[in-house]
């Protein structure tokens, strides 16, 4: 547990999805095409999304500490991620599963939780610093959006993931982003 709890609030070293820069299309913004992998995920529903957030971060923790098939404890990785579809209140928050456990991922135990494999798939990502709430993570979804709109990029408008970098006590050089799947 003091590994986990370690390395998820201060951020070390942590394994994240693979992927490439397709192309920096801007200041504001870069394409990336994302490798196909797994993530455990959770879907909260009815609450509000910084609520969501924390109720679907400590399931997700309580899966990586061993509450899985495996009783299994598995690093944390980044980035957390959160699903937020326009007027709907329910919120999937995910984590990547490690390198090391891709292939065969421990079950969960837990039956909100699930392992869902993510296709590969370009993202246009906008990156941002700070602490990032609900608030900033769709004020900075639409700044994107605009771009994109603007410069006449394809994308799903209907919904975006946030992406969260560092714990809540990390309080310098935050990392986050917010990325739309382009079409």
């Amino acid at each position: 547990m003091i590994k986990s709890f370690k390395q998820t609030f201060l951020s070390l070293d942590l394994q994240s999805p693979r992927w490439s820069s397709a192309e920096t299309m801007a200041k504001d913004y870069e394409l990336r095409q994302y490798e196909t992998a797994k993530w455990v995920s959770t879907v909260i529903r009815g609450e509000t999304q910084k609520e969501a957030m924390r109720q679907g971060f400590w399931k997700l923790f309580h899966y990586i500490q061993g509450k899985n098939e495996k009783e299994m404890k598995i690093d944390m990785t980044v980035p957390v991620t959160c699903l937020v579809k326009s007027g709907c209140t329910d919120f999937k928050i995910s984590f990547f599963v490690p390198f090391e456990h891709q292939d065969s991922p421990p079950q969960p135990t837990d039956s909100d939780v699930f392992i869902e494999e993510r296709k590969a798939a370009a993202l246009f990502v906008r990156s941002f610093g700070g602490f990032a709430s609900p608030e900033k993570y769709a004020e900075e979804a639409e700044a994107l959006a605009r771009t994109l709109r603007n410069r006449g990029q394809p994308f799903h408008e209907d919904f975006f993931y946030t992406a969260g970098y560092d714990s809540p006590f990390k309080l310098f050089n935050r990392h986050n982003e917010v990325w739309y799947f382009k079409k």
